[in-house]
Parts: C-alpha cells; structure tokens; sequence
C-alpha cells in the first residue's frame, strides 16, 4: 500500500512511538525558527536547561514583531537574541529582513524536512513539501537541544483541488473556503494534504497564503506535495541544490478526502471576530470601509503586492479609507521599488509600513473606534487590531484593493478591470547579507528587561482550589494574554504576568493572588477550544506564575494544550456538559491526590461549596504524565 506525505516524511523522522493515529510519537527536527515574540524566552529555557550549542541542522531566529520600539524592552529583547545567537549556533535574520514565514519560505525551506517553529504559522513552509509545524517555546529549547518533538500521530485528510480559480478569485479565498468548510475548531490531531490537478495552477505564493492560514482550522499543519511548480521557485530562489521531488502515492490511502473545484469559488471574506466567519464578498457589498492594509504572513508576496500595483496603477485610493502596505520581506520591497510597483502605492495615496507583521497582531496601524478594517491577514479577533469597537474583516489582496478604490466593500469582479496577469521573475533578488551567521563568541547581553524563565513548585499532595473565572467558548490566547504592544514585556514574566485576561476578566491577577494567600490554587474554567490562535506560550506561563493548578474546559487547541502540560497546568476535560453548567466562578474545588491521580485517564473533582463530585478526564501519554508529576518540562528536562 502506498504512503501520502505525511507518512513519507514521519517515516524519516519518527524515532520513538508507533504510526497509530492518535498515539504519541516523537520525531527529530531538522530546524528551529524562532522570532522575537517566543524566541527570547526559548533561549532564556535553552539556556536554563543547562545547554551549551545548538544541535538541530539549522536553528533561524527572526525580529519580525516588536520592530516598533518604544521604550527599551523590545531593544533590550533583539540584543539579547542576537548575541544568544551568535553564541549558541542560531542564524539572526535582522529587523527590517522581514516576516519570519516569508524569509524563511524564501531561503531556508527545503522538501521533505521537519521544521518546529516558535509561531502558529510556522505550518506556512508547507507549501514546499515541507512539514513544519508550530509549537511552543520550551519544545522548541529541546528540539535546538537535540531532543525530540512529540505529538500526537495525526489523521491526514486529502484536500483535492480541481479546476482553476476564475479571475478575482485568489489563494486567500481558497483558505478561506476550508475555514468554512473545516470551522475553527475540532480539528486537533489532524493534518491537511493537498492533492489533484489544481495544485498546478497555483505558485509557492499562492500555496503559502493557504498553509498560511490553514492554521485558524487548528490542523496541526498543512502540506503541498513538492512539484514542477516548486522547482521554478527554488530556481529563482537560486536554490535549486535544496530541492527535491516529494509526492504522495498513487494509491496513498487518507482518513478523508474534500473535494473543491477551485473554478467554482468566489470572494470571500471573514466577518468579525472570527477566521472562521465565512461570508462572500457580495453579502458584504456597500459596508462604509474607514481602512485597508496589506500585508502580513498571509498575503505579503511579491505576487500579492503586484496584483494590488496593477490594480491601482494611474488611480488614487478613495478620500475616506487610510490604505497601507506591509511587505513580507526586504526581499520584496526591494524588488517592487526596483520595477516601479513601490512608486505606483505611493503615488496613489498609499502609506508605505515596515516589512514587519506590525498590524496583523496589533502593533501600530490600530484603526478609529467603530471602524471597518479590512485586512489581508489571518486573524480578526475582538480587539486584537488594538481597537476593542473596530470591525475586522478578513480578505484577498483583489477584494482589500476594491475597497480601498472605492471606499465601500466591493466585489472585484464588479470592478470593471480586466484582471492583472502577474508573472513571478525567473530570478529573485538574493541579498542575506540581514542574516547573520553565528561566530560562536562572545558574551550574551542582558538588558534589564531580559528575566529569568520561571518553573513551577513541586506538586503539594492536593489541589484545594477555587474557580478564578469562568468562560465560554472559543477562548483565544489574545484572550488570555494580549498581544500588540504589551508583548514588550514577554521577557519580564511578572510584569507581564499583570495582563492575564486583561479585557474578559482584569481582577484576574489580584483575585489569584488573594487565592494564593489564602492557600487556594486559582481553577480556569472554560468551554470548547480554549486556546486558540497564536502559539504564545506565555499564556501558559503567565497563568502558571499567577498560581493556576488546572484548566477544566470542554476542549483545547493543540499548542496551548502542549504548553499548558509544559509548565505544570493539568489540562482537564470535563466528562458531560452538565458539569460545565453546573459549576460557578468562586466555587472550591478539591482535587485529592493529585499526584496519583495524574496517572489516570479520569480525574475526579470535588466540588465543595456546591457538595457534589464530578469525572473529568486526562488523556495524556506516560510522558506527560511524567512532566506533570515534575511540575512542567523545564525540571523534566533538567533531571
């Protein structure tokens, strides 16, 4: 029987567990990316575990987020992983060298590799046949380490993509299908493969834009098989030494299989506040729109950004919409400034940002209150832009454009254009003279922003707690820890520590605190995928320095998970839906014996202000088992 992709390139890599769909196994890594939001913190744990050198093939770290620097702190951060860098083994991609993803899609991806990376979108190198996967900060410390990455062996589901999209209709619209088609949630434990004839009409950009955001899915990843199309890339990349043919047999058996015409899609775009708030483009048409930036992981390609210039050559955008564009890379603006794309933006009233992730997290460019933002990124959650009233919409680069020219939500195809027929160069611009090789000397600097990483206290016999807060569905890591501007902080743990839950509940620090001093340990409460988006594990990390014992939710997004396990937070599931009504913010909760009880896949929790009992379960492997009884993975890894 023939093997898909997945199971080719895990056959190379797995060195621990068996290839059963749902069982942990634990595979080598090749390459660690990390950037400058979870990256100082993965060096501070590398070296905190006592290592020395860098094992992994290749280890690329990327100052891509905090490029707005006010104040010292995110400064003091780049300093810090650039000497750490240097002296470990890690190659630093410079700020202004662009996103992280795009960089790294453009010089360091490679077929048939397995890439963990300190981002969500890491999943964004698939489009290369690439398995690269996101993860959080302390997996990534062990995988530079030499340790292995473990997981959970995942259900691959065939996408086949047939026919050719139809002008007006992109990559983004093609993500956006399977968000509708997938929602955002319930799918844990399963990666996407990418299939059939469609493929072909689709560039590495374009394949990128959809592994890209195959991540709000909550895939473990997605993947492209490595083809003719690939190969061009890796030519004009002038690395065709990196790359190698990588399909999946013919007779390649999946757990499922979509099918999607591509020549049956239209626009789309994602109302707020969720990626998974699929409507099309017309339902949308006539909404006044105040703003419309360009860029991000998602659509930040030399392509995306030439379709956008063609559509707005001799035009001016319209009086009432502020317009801005973000390259992915120094590789890209170079490359638009060279061929008059850069003169045509700024000529039609454009402001031109940083090749930087910048507004896609909410670091600068925060629209007026009320407001309607459309953005080609891959995130829209309430607040996240850095404006809590703001309405967020989700879109391609040919829909941002439309609005932008218009001043109203429009449909391309009604444009009246004919649609720009964008060939990629045979040759990019190859200039890495950002990317600065590590010499191997040298002291690390610390600046004073720069703590120490924190790890939990040995576990006491019970966890005599109190539910802290209580939440609903869909509880994102933005929720639990903000991002934007605060995340200057993510190296000074108790200072960031403050902002937990800082818009749904902002007692939440001081209410932990009183617990502690009363010698209750805080309870999180939560429905159905807690932990979404971002890979930020300092929404584990920060709960944890507060004092939290345990998550109950009724699921969880597979990082957070992880990263909840990782620094001694019991992520428990609640058995039925009535128990979650049933329990109340405040309420104290007993769980006895926690130590033995972790070695069971059921936990029973005492409810003593309410005097009943309930099962919750906890399906973790021995493992994990054995890095929760340790209280997290630092003092796991260390013994």
């Amino acid at each position: 029987m023939g093997k898909n992709l997945v199971e080719k390139i895990l056959d190379k890599h797995m060195k621990s567990g068996q290839a059963i769909i749902g069982q942990e196994v634990g595979v080598s890594v090749d390459t660690v990316l990390l950037n400058d939001t979870s990256g100082p913190m993965s060096l501070l744990q590398f070296e905190a575990i006592g290592l020395q050198q860098i094992k992994c093939d290749l280890a690329v770290a990327y100052i891509d987020h905090q490029t707005l620097q006010a104040g010292f702190e995110n400064a003091d951060d780049h300093e810090y992983l650039r000497s750490a860098c240097s002296k470990f083994g890690a190659r630093y991609s410079k700020a202004g060298n662009g996103i992280c993803h795009q960089v790294h899609l453009e010089r360091f991806s490679r077929p048939g590799s397995l890439m963990v990376g300190t981002d969500s979108h890491t999943p964004t190198s698939g489009a290369v046949g690439m398995l690269a996967i996101g993860v959080g900060g302390l997996d990534a410390a062990v995988a530079m380490g030499g340790g292995l990455f473990y997981f959970s062996y995942p259900r691959v589901v065939r996408v086949n993509l047939t026919g050719k999209l139809q002008p007006w209709c992109s990559a983004k619209d093609i993500a956006l299908e399977i968000l509708r088609i997938f929602t955002v949630k319930g799918n844990v434990g399963t990666i996407i493969e990418y299939t059939g004839p469609g493929i072909a009409t689709l560039s590495v950009p374009e394949r990128a834009t959809i592994t890209n955001m195959g991540t709000e899915t909550g895939v473990t990843t997605s993947i492209f098989p490595s083809d003719e199309c690939t190969k061009e890339f890796f030519v004009a990349q002038q690395r065709l030494e990196e790359w190698t043919p990588l399909t999946a047999d013919a007779d390649a058996l999946y757990t499922d299989t979509i099918e999607i015409n591509l020549s049956e899609l239209q626009p789309l775009t994602a109302a707020p506040h969720s990626p998974g708030n699929i409507q099309t483009v017309q339902q949308a048409a006539g909404l006044k729109v105040d703003q419309v930036l360009l860029g991000s992981c998602t659509n930040s390609s030399y392509r995306d950004l030439m379709v956008a210039a063609k559509m707005l050559e001799g035009k001016k955008v319209c009086d009432t919409v502020s317009v801005g564009i973000a390259p992915g890379s120094r590789q890209v603006l170079r490359m638009i400034a060279a061929n008059g794309a850069l003169e045509t933006f700024i000529a039609a009233g454009v402001r031109i940002l940083e090749a930087t992730c910048g507004f896609c997290f909410g670091s600068g460019q925060s629209p007026k209150s009320e407001a309607v933002s459309l953005r080609t990124n891959n995130r829209n959650f309430k607040g996240r832009s850095g404006t809590e009233s703001a309405q967020v919409y989700l879109v391609s680069p040919e829909t941002a454009v439309a609005a932008a020219l218009t001043g109203v939500f429009t449909d391309p195809r009604d444009l009246g254009q004919e649609y720009p027929k964008i060939e990629l160069p045979q040759e990019f611009l190859i200039d890495d003279s950002m990317i600065i090789k590590p010499s191997g000397v040298g002291d690390i600097v610390r600046g004073p922003n720069i703590g120490l990483p924190v790890s939990k206290a040995a576990w006491k016999q019970d966890i005599k707690g109190k539910v802290v807060a209580k939440f609903e569905d869909n509880i994102t890591t933005d929720h639990i820890l903000p991002a934007g501007t605060l995340m200057k902080y993510r190296s000074n743990v108790p200072r960031y520590s403050e902002y937990v839950f800082n818009e749904l509940a902002p007692q939440f620090p001081q209410l932990c605190r009183e617990y502690a001093e009363n010698n209750y340990g805080p309870i999180i409460v939560a429905g159905f995928s807690y932990g979404q988006g971002s890979s930020r594990e300092h929404a584990a990390i920060c709960p944890m320095y507060l004092g939290v014992q345990a998550v109950i939710a009724k699921s969880y997004e597979r990082i957070h998970w992880s990263n909840l396990i990782n620094f001694g937070i019991v992520p428990l599931v609640f058995g039925q839906e009535q128990d979650y009504e049933r329990i109340q913010a405040q309420d104290e909760l007993l769980i006895a014996d926690i130590v033995k009880q972790l070695g069971s896949t059921t936990v029973v929790v005492q409810n003593i202000t309410q005097d009943y009992e309930f099962a919750t379960k906890l399906e973790i492997s021995a493992r994990q088992c054995d890095i929760l009884r340790k209280a997290g993975l630092l003092n796991y890894t260390k013994k």
